[in-house]
């Protein structure tokens, strides 16, 4: 394997293992939706297992993320807060609209108000 190959690895496995961390998903949820032990999904994200092309398509879609930057294309980091938010947007739109309205004014109610 060449410096290049085993630096492309790393990068996978970072991006795969931080973009897995900011959507809120254990290593053990991502193994069971690919059919993995959850060691392979470890071993992924410690760069010493390669991602077939098939992983990384269903790795991009469950975090949300575009599969050539999971793949190791464009910028070196991923937004946290951005995947945060997409998070949070797809966990509010199962809620039941009542629970949605009883979440809202909590989150209202924690803003900060004039002053301090």
């Amino acid at each position: 394997m060449t410096d290049k190959s085993v630096d492309k690895k790393a990068v996978i496995a970072g991006r795969v293992r931080d973009s897995r961390v900011a959507a809120g998903l254990t290593q053990t949820y991502v193994a069971k939706t690919l059919g993995l032990h959850r060691p392979s999904v470890s071993e992924i994200e410690a760069g010493k297992r390669s991602v077939t092309a098939e992983e990384l398509v269903r790795l991009a879609a469950m975090f949300d993320v575009d599969v050539a930057w999971l793949g190791g294309e464009g910028a070196d980091t991923v937004d946290p807060y951005d995947n945060k938010l997409q998070l949070a947007a797809r966990e509010l739109q199962k809620l039941k609209p009542n629970d949605l309205e009883r979440l809202l004014k909590i989150i209202a109610s924690m803003r900060p108000t004039g002053g301090a």
